[in-house]
């Protein structure tokens, strides 16, 4: 679940960028990514990057630094100082509106921006850096042909990654300031280092450098095979998944599974928590809520979809033992379950919303070599199940309260 967000910088000047939401959960934790030099929020790794950590609990902001995608700003007025600037601001905008981050993640030269950054912010408990340069100044590289340009006229136009951009001699001064005060020894942060042995942009020994001026939490993991871009989506998406595992050993994540109980069923339901209700069926955890037209975050399945379910669940299940005791050749069974609350078929007083019943309405799919008489047979044991034996059954619910 992704959403449009903007924050001011440091400069006054709105920076435009994206939330990413799990879909199935209220965040445990946010993550800041920062994209690569001159690259944007919206590249295709930045995106498989953040979805991976997404679908492991993680908020992710990615944001465009400032002159770069939709975010204001002159890219030839900017420096890697400022990039440090706006990750300390979209930190202050998550703080403020979400929950302060406590992973920041950087990829290139947003690697080394997130590892500057993260000595102003004390709530930052881990970094991940991918293809990272050891210092800032390694850049520079890109557009060496026209230094000398740089040098003497104030800035050039250079081509990168097939598109124009000013480079001005501010700009390659400011890399070159930060380029002494490389990775300390005093950075009480868990950090992960991410590299492509095969990186041609930013080599492997960068990452050996980072590695070793780094104090211990400390990790290193081979995107063999990758390029500098993580252009192939396996591969951003191999590295989100390990981040988000990585991280989850240094950052504190809350304990939502620890309801206990004899029964068969708990469920848990704070006040704000709305409608999103955890459960502990049997020696499973699951989430139940109401869809969001019901004023519910939708992170689950409604309580008569679950009821819905069980029945789909119990017909599957009974039919697959029947045709297995019989021998036919049933290779799939496919059950559809729809709930409504409809009118009695001789409903004497249709006016009236009492005389309105539960109605599940379940539909079979059977795939296999079957004849007609075997489907039939099929059709009539699908009533048999012990859920729908149990709904047309009279039952009762037996209330006590728990001191």
């Amino acid at each position: 679940m992704t959403q449009k967000i903007n924050f001011v910088n440091k400069e006054g000047l709105t920076l435009a960028g994206r939330i990413e939401l799990p879909v199935d959960q209220h965040p445990h934790n946010f993550a800041i990514f920062a994209h690569c030099f001159t690259c944007t929020k919206n590249l295709s790794a930045v995106r498989s990057i953040s979805r991976a950590l997404t679908n492991s609990g993680f908020g992710v902001l990615r944001f465009d630094f400032t002159g770069l995608g939709e975010s204001e700003g002159d890219f030839s007025e900017s420096n890697f100082s400022m990039n440090i600037d706006d990750l300390i601001s979209a930190s202050e905008y998550l703080k403020e509106f979400y929950k302060e981050p406590a992973l920041l993640i950087g990829h290139s030269l947003g690697g080394a921006a997130v590892i500057y950054a993260s000595k102003k912010l004390p709530n930052i408990q881990a970094i991940a850096t991918i293809g990272a340069p050891s210092t800032p100044d390694h850049v520079q590289h890109i557009f060496k042909s026209s230094l000398d340009e740089i040098e003497t006229t104030g800035n050039a136009r250079v081509n990168i990654g097939g598109r124009d951009f000013v480079i001005t001699k501010q700009f390659i001064n400011d890399l070159q300031g930060q380029a002494e005060s490389q990775i300390s020894s005093d950075l009480e942060k868990a950090l992960l280092v991410l590299h492509s042995p095969q990186d041609r942009i930013v080599g492997i020994k960068n990452a050996e450098a980072i590695y070793k001026s780094a104090r211990h939490p400390k990790s290193f993991i081979s995107l063999d095979g990758a390029d500098h871009l993580l252009s192939n989506k396996k591969d951003a998406i191999y590295a989100g998944h390990v981040i988000a595992e990585w991280a989850m050993r240094y950052i504190e994540i809350p304990n939502t599974d620890d309801l206990k109980s004899n029964d068969q069923v708990v469920a848990s339901l704070e006040t704000v928590d709305g409608f999103t209700t955890q459960m502990k069926v049997g020696n499973h955890s699951m989430t139940a809520d109401e869809p969001t037209s019901y004023g519910g975050n939708d992170f689950g399945p409604s309580p008569y979809e679950l009821v819905s379910a069980g029945l789909a669940a119990c017909t599957a299940m009974t039919i697959r033992m029947y045709v297995k005791h019989k021998g036919w050749d049933l290779q799939n069974v496919e059950v559809h379950i729809s709930h409504s609350k409809t009118h009695m078929e001789d409903c004497v007083d249709c006016d009236n919303k009492n005389a309105r019943i539960d109605t599940f309405e379940r539909s079979i799919k059977l795939t296999g070599q079957l004849n007609d008489d075997q489907k039939k047979r099929i059709l009539k044991i699908a009533n048999k199940c012990p859920v729908h034996k149990t709904l047309h059954s009279e039952v009762q619910v037996i209330t006590n309260l728990l001191v």
